[in-house]
């Protein structure tokens, strides 16, 4: 049996090693997109027209006006920003229309609370959509700063290229702990891991991701899959999105752009927590066996060999007989490997290296946070975000498909 549980501890150790090479390769070889020189730029009569699309609801207290103002400054000449106050409980429309007062680039629109089957960001993306004018459409977040260039350098690749839709991967701020314990783990490595770039990328694969922070799409190819219709029930509308782009031929791309967008997506655990419990049984296609599954391996296979190893220290300093310091070797060198990987991806993040050592940590709230989210969402008991109750029904909530002529719930 020691010996059983010995090879094991060795295949774990060298899956990590496999897993954290290959991790590191993609983030090295994902191209960085910079900030394009001001005279790096299409004609001025050949430039089209961007539209960008802000949702924001409950987020007076945020980052709202520094988005607003970085929009509103941005170095290319023909954007719209139609910002939607999707049936706020703050401020948030007031600081919306105070901003349209000082600058005729911003529209806003007090929004309508969404009819069955619509979510709360898809539809507020629809009522967007619905009034914008541009030939190429940027949705964002209401919490994304973007640097003076960003539109400008976006839109300058994607027409050099070619491309249907161009998607960016900003730079996510982390300033508490629970921000940095969690979010490199799940943007660095769970990401990666789940929708490798060089996939997505590839027009031969299926796998496709969309960042809803910066997701920048010609307007005739999101007409073409029904615009937000086709994502109306969609937690991850984003990744949706992408996927429905990428099925009807749309050529789509990811790139880092970290001194183009950056943002602060979450504040404290209850954030993480919510958020994310909000989104991943979606990111399992709403699989109960995949999700349930998921979760025991994460646990399995990134906590426990920790646990382990702290268990043989503990053994051999109370001078318990057995072989525990054969066992201690593979467990504590499979902790090394994720704390190396970690900390490759805190130093891309920003995150002091400190912070790899809470890898079990991270690892474990991810695992918790799947499980929660899965049984909440197959409950019906439903997750709260942001003042809505979601999936509160019995059983899970596979999310509807609307026929492209149906997809505007008002009628465009």
């Amino acid at each position: 049996m020691f010996t059983i549980l010995l090879i094991l501890a060795w295949l774990g150790a060298a899956g990590w090693l496999i897993f954290s090479a290959s991790a590191i390769f993609r983030i090295v070889t994902l191209k960085t997109l910079p900030p394009l020189p001001a005279t790096a730029s299409c004609p001025k009569d050949e430039q089209p027209l961007v539209s960008v699309l802000v949702p924001a609801r409950n987020e007076a207290g945020r980052a709202l006006d520094a988005c607003l103002r970085s929009l509103l400054a941005q170095d290319y000449g023909r954007v719209e920003v139609i910002a939607v106050d999707d049936c706020s409980t703050d401020a948030t429309g007031a600081v919306l229309h105070d901003a349209a007062k000082t600058n005729g680039r911003l529209r806003v629109i007090d929004g309508v609370n969404p009819p069955p089957p619509w979510l709360g960001k898809p539809h507020a993306l629809q009522q967007a959509f619905d009034a914008s004018r541009g030939e190429w459409i940027l949705m964002t977040d209401a919490d994304v700063i973007f640097s003076p260039e960003s539109v400008r350098t976006a839109l300058t690749h994607a027409l050099s290229r070619g491309d249907d839709a161009l998607t960016l991967i900003p730079c996510v701020e982390c300033l508490s702990f629970w921000e940095r314990v969690f979010m490199p783990t799940c943007w660095g490595v769970m990401m990666l891991a789940a929708m490798p770039p060089d996939r997505v990328i590839n027009p031969r694969r299926k796998t496709a991701l969309g960042i809803g922070n910066f997701f920048l799409v010609r307007r005739e190819s999101l007409k073409r899959i029904g615009g937000l219709g086709a994502v109306c029930s969609e937690v991850l509308e984003d990744v949706r999105l992408a996927e429905r782009l990428k099925e009807s031929g749309a050529r789509l791309r990811i790139e880092r752009a970290p001194r183009l967008v950056r943002t602060r997506m979450l504040t404290s655990f209850g954030d993480v927590w919510r958020s994310f419990s909000k989104n991943m049984f979606a990111a399992m296609k709403f699989s109960f066996p995949k999700a349930m599954l998921g979760a025991a391996a994460v646990f399995a296979c990134a906590v426990i060999p920790v646990m382990v190893a702290a268990a043989c220290l503990i053994l051999l300093a109370a001078g318990v007989p057995g072989e525990w310091g054969k066992l201690f070797v593979p467990v504590f060198t499979t902790w090394l490997i994720q704390v190396g990987l970690i900390a490759y991806v805190n130093r891309d993040c920003g995150v002091p290296t400190v912070y790899a050592l809470t890898v079990p940590l991270n690892y474990a709230l991810f695992s918790a946070i799947l499980f929660n989210s899965t049984i909440r969402v197959t409950t019906g008991r439903g997750v709260m975000w942001k003042g809505r109750t979601l999936y509160q029904r019995p059983g899970p909530h596979e999310p509807l498909r609307r026929h492209p002529k149906t997809t505007s719930p008002h009628g465009n």
